[in-house]
């Protein structure tokens, strides 16, 4: 499989893109936890594929706070059946809403036919989203607040939850065990 990439300048930075050439394959903030290395390796600069050019579209609406729907891009993330089944939750989480890491496992759960499952095997699935902002993994918090989660880094994620409109004076950074106040939050 061939495999194409570009890069898009975001207000929580660089982001690089990958495509199979019809589908958005990865997205991932430079530096993040679980940067897609090997695609960016691997991939072929192309800057004028269309799906690069819808997925430029999508980045730049969701920035306008124009709230875009997932479903209008053509997205293949690559996962097991339990991490495609996780991805397919977060893209169910509405734009400027979040969700928990235990109610994401009890929904899966149901899915999947199983009596119960775990929030850490949730959280493993949500930081290994390949198509990061899209699949809203950032929407994800704990279920007393906690903002731990975020592969590409708990200040981005604080970002993208203040610009859907999130009140982030209910969350708190894990160690530090503070609520948040807005002047140390930008």
């Amino acid at each position: 499989m061939m495999i194409y990439k570009t890069y898009y300048d975001s207000p929580v930075g660089k982001l690089f893109v990958a495509s199979d050439g019809e589908n958005i394959i990865g997205l991932c903030i430079e530096g993040q936890k679980y940067y897609l290395n090997k695609l960016e390796k691997e991939g072929i600069l192309e800057n004028d594929l269309p799906i690069f050019d819808k997925t430029r579209k999508w980045l730049d609406s969701y920035f306008k706070q124009e709230k875009p729907k997932i479903s209008e891009l053509s997205l293949a993330p690559e996962g097991n059946i339990f991490r495609q089944c996780v991805w397919e939750f977060l893209c169910e989480i509405p734009y400027g809403e979040t969700t928990t890491y235990g109610v994401l496992a009890t929904q899966v759960a149901k899915k999947l036919n199983k009596s119960s499952m775990s929030a850490q095997a949730i959280g493993n699935a949500v930081g290994h989203n390949p198509i990061s902002i899209i699949i809203p993994c950032h929407r994800v918090v704990g279920k007393n607040g906690n903002l731990t989660g975020y592969a590409g880094g708990i200040d981005k994620k604080i970002k993208l939850l203040k610009h859907e409109g999130i009140n982030i004076n209910k969350f708190f950074i894990p160690n530090i065990k503070v609520k948040y106040k807005k002047e140390k939050i930008e």
